[in-house]
């Protein structure tokens, strides 16, 4: 079964809201809901366009490189650093556990070493 995008973005939700240190906010437009964890970026779900549900999430180049070369609905990052960001959309592959994954990654990476990120 392939999910919606409306389905996509609601399992990022789900994972991003269960995470520490997270907030969410419509910074630039009612369109563009941004997930952070300390301040830094990690999940932007976008919802300008019925048709074009998807979410953008940060990655590690290679991993970003692999996933847009085996999934057609991963693309460059829309509206971000096209090497570090990718956003994902409905399509063959993309399952609730891969967009799980993708969130938890991303929220790693913008996390980074932080002093108290264990705690």
């Amino acid at each position: 079964m392939i999910l919606s995008g409306e389905q996509i973005q609601q399992t990022a939700r789900d994972a991003a809201a269960a995470l520490e240190h997270v907030s969410t906010s419509r910074p630039f437009t009612p369109h563009l809901e941004v997930w952070k964890v300390r301040e830094k970026v990690f999940l932007i779900v976008t919802q300008d366009d019925p048709d074009l549900q998807i979410i953008t999430v940060k990655a590690d180049p290679l991993h970003a490189d692999a996933l847009r070369r085996d999934h057609d609905s991963i693309t460059p990052g829309r509206y971000l650093d096209k090497r570090h960001w990718i956003s994902v959309g409905p399509g063959p592959g993309v399952t609730k556990r891969l967009i799980e994954n993708l969130v938890h990654g991303s929220y790693d990476l913008a996390d980074g070493h932080h002093p108290d990120a264990d705690s």
